[in-house]
């Protein structure tokens, strides 16, 4: 019994398990963070090329389609065609002035570049530039 304790109690062969642990623990949290950075960055440059159409297509010798084939283009060119689907644009009010809104409704990347359909959605909007009479 006592020679069982005693061989319990020891901890020979203990520092390869814990490696493996650690290891795989600091793999997920790292793999976890590049994938929080990949969407975020997705994120941004979908509400970046959003601001732009609306800025766009609130000129006043440019129409909301004008504003949509803007975003489609930039998003396209930075991400490609697969985020570029779900592009809007439409006249309405912020902030108590006219303005041209564009909506981006994209996929929310979880693992890699694959995710939820339409997860992500992101509005730009700019106020609309009328010519003096």
């Amino acid at each position: 019994m006592r020679a069982l304790r005693s061989a319990l109690r020891r901890d020979d062969g203990s520092a390869p398990a814990e490696f493996v642990m650690v290891a795989a623990l600091l793999t997920v949290l790292t793999l976890s963070v590049i994938q929080l950075g990949l969407a975020l960055h997705i994120r941004n440059t979908v509400l970046d090329a959003a601001a732009e159409g609306a800025r766009f297509a609130a000129l006043a010798d440019n129409g909301l389609q004008d504003g949509a084939a803007r975003t489609r283009d930039l998003i396209t060119e930075a991400l490609g065609a697969g985020y570029a689907a779900g592009v809007s644009a439409d006249y309405g009010s912020y902030l108590g002035h006219p303005a041209a809104i564009v909506t981006v409704r994209t996929p929310l990347p979880l693992i890699g570049l694959v995710g939820i359909d339409g997860g992500l959605e992101v509005t730009g909007h700019a106020s609309v530039e009328t010519l003096g009479e």
